[in-house]
């Protein structure tokens, strides 16, 4: 058996374009614009760093995206809330 490469890069790119292609479908059949919600607690650039890729891919996609940045010292009951929101 031959090995086959695997090129992640490429399968992401078609993977997002169906996204993207269901995302259109969505707005024409149903008049609706899905939606991405991020929290962000804190200010940890890794994460920071995290939410922006999702927030750029979500945009790209036709997404309707909210980004909620909260204090580190958040309560957990208030980001539960904010969950439930």
């Amino acid at each position: 058996m031959t090995a086959k490469l695997i090129k992640g890069t490429e399968i992401r790119e078609v993977i997002l374009e169906e996204v993207k292609s269901g995302v259109e479908q969505i707005k024409e059949k149903h008049g609706v614009v899905p939606g991405l919600v991020t929290i962000l607690v804190g200010e940890n650039p890794a994460s920071i760093s995290y939410v922006t890729l999702k927030i750029k891919t979500a945009e790209r996609l036709g997404f309707k995206e909210i980004q909620d940045s909260q204090p580190e010292d958040i309560s957990e009951a208030d980001l539960l809330a904010l969950v439930d929101k």
